[in-house]
């Protein structure tokens, strides 16, 4: 979730400011995934053409065909582990290759750009990045056991490997997610060196059995050393902390690990960090901005794998009313915030703290006109994404001709993931794309539709009456 002004304009508790994609469909997670097996994706072609494929889904019974780009491999990637997962993930790390990692520790969407950055600081220090599942950690109802979420079940690594030409690795591939061995490892805590907070933000996901030892970073990882409600972290402080000179003598003493109570410096031959969320290289929520380098150089090339896209088209034909054979037309998707940013609302009365549903009609009205400029489409097709849970509200939405998808079913067919992966795919698919100001979620649909499809994009703006007014 992105806070305008730093803090400033609004006193927000840090538990919030962090919440994040996952957040915004907190009712939605709590309980196990079903698994996929990787034989059932399309593997790529190896030449630069677009590929329609067939993907059958076991729930509800369709098939769709979804037309994914594939691209010609780049030269083979050397071998960067030992082989299959181990007991003990050092003994499937290579001697002559360097890895980098970090925790998840936010939402969805806010540990995706957390995993985003963690990819381009592996590109920085010339290290693999070891990806872990995404994990409900931050909200305290939920077991942090579960429900996990592998990102290669979600987005395409081997895709992703081609467009950077390095390879990039998930915990699951590194150890075996049944050990019974507790690992131990020395990681870097920046959080408590940028923020008031005298512990790390993140452990290892109890899956992992890793028992991290926690050094404190030097306080010039901080963007802003002046501003103590400021979290952000330069990036250029982390690639230093990568090589013997900066590392050596920035070290202080560990804090000694819960589980073995072993103290650990920091690991050279795995670098790892306690989060990456708040990780810069020129400023304060750098994600939303046009020259964002972690997007340019990594985000834009995480695309979803086919099965995340051919539900999103089996949800978008039950709500355009189409029949199985016919095209998706082009459309504009909305996402609208509420939920936990009532707690931004600084005692304004919710009904004018939240942008009405007019402000939205504005915006698709505008992202309509520019896409038929641009594009020389008409596009009439608008469908909503949400996590209002008012049913009034949801009559409002229909009375403006606007379809949704329908989640009744989903939590219970696919998983408590499922929700925000078939609307986070939605959101993307579309020509043109209203989203809510200050919502990580709005902003990586919105970067991702401008990259993808050369669509339009448009964000409202919320907090007071009229704040969208113009």
């Amino acid at each position: 979730m992105h806070l305008s002004h730093s803090f400033g304009r609004r006193p927000i508790i840090l538990f919030v400011c962090l919440s994040g994609g996952l957040g915004y469909y907190v009712g939605y997670l709590n309980g196990t995934h079903p698994e996929w097996p990787a034989s059932q994706w399309p593997a790529p072609t190896p030449d630069k053409v677009l590929v329609p494929t067939t993907v059958t889904l076991r729930e509800p019974q369709a098939t769709v065909t979804v037309t994914t780009e594939a691209f010609s491999p780049r030269a083979e990637l050397r071998p960067v582990l030992n082989g299959t997962p181990t007991a003990a993930f050092k003994d499937n790390l290579r001697p002559d290759v360097q890895y980098v990692t970090a925790w998840p520790a936010s939402g969805f969407t806010n540990d995706f750009m957390g995993y985003m950055n963690l990819i381009y600081l592996g590109l920085l220090t010339e290290r693999v990045p070891i990806i872990p599942s995404f994990t409900p950690s931050h909200v305290t109802h939920f077991d942090t056991n579960g429900p996990r979420l592998d990102f290669g079940a979600v987005f395409d690594i081997p895709r992703l490997e081609r467009e950077l030409g390095k390879p990039v690795l998930e915990w699951s591939q590194v150890k075996d997610q049944n050990s019974v061995v507790m690992d131990q490892l020395g990681c870097w805590n920046i959080w408590e060196a940028v923020s008031v907070d005298r512990t790390p933000r993140a452990y290892p996901p109890p899956v992992l059995k890793i028992d991290a030892s926690y050094t404190v970073a030097p306080k010039w990882v901080k963007l802003l050393p002046n501003d103590e409600d400021d979290p952000h972290i330069k990036l250029s402080a982390l690639v230093s902390l990568a090589f013997p000179g900066k590392r050596e003598s920035n070290l202080q003493s560990p804090v000694q690990s819960p589980v073995l109570e072993v103290l650990l410096e920091p690991d050279h031959h795995l670098l790892c960090f306690d989060h990456l969320y708040w990780v810069v290289t020129l400023e304060q929520h750098e994600m939303f901005r046009d020259y964002s380098p972690s997007w340019r150089f990594v985000g834009q090339y995480i695309h979803w794998v086919p099965r995340i896209e051919g539900l999103a088209h089996t949800y978008l034909r039950q709500a355009f009313a189409l029949a199985p054979a016919e095209s998706i037309p082009q459309y504009i998707a909305i996402h609208v915030r509420h939920g936990d940013f009532a707690a931004m609302c600084d005692g304004v009365p919710e009904l004018d703290c939240f942008a009405p549903l007019i402000a939205y009609a504005r915006r698709v009205e505008e992202v309509r006109a520019e896409i038929l400029k641009m594009k020389g489409i008409a596009i009439e097709r608008v469908v909503m994404t949400s996590d209002e849970q008012d049913p009034a509200w949801w009559d409002a939405v229909r009375a403006l001709g606007w379809a949704y998808p329908d989640h009744t079913n989903t939590v219970q067919q696919y998983g408590k993931w499922y929700p925000i992966l078939v609307d986070g795919a939605i959101q993307s698919g579309s020509l043109g794309f209203v989203g809510t100001d200050e919502s990580t979620v709005s902003m990586v649909a919105s970067r991702r539709i401008k990259s993808w499809r050369g669509g339009a994009a448009r964000m409202v703006k919320w907090g007071k009456l009229g704040a969208d007014d113009h």
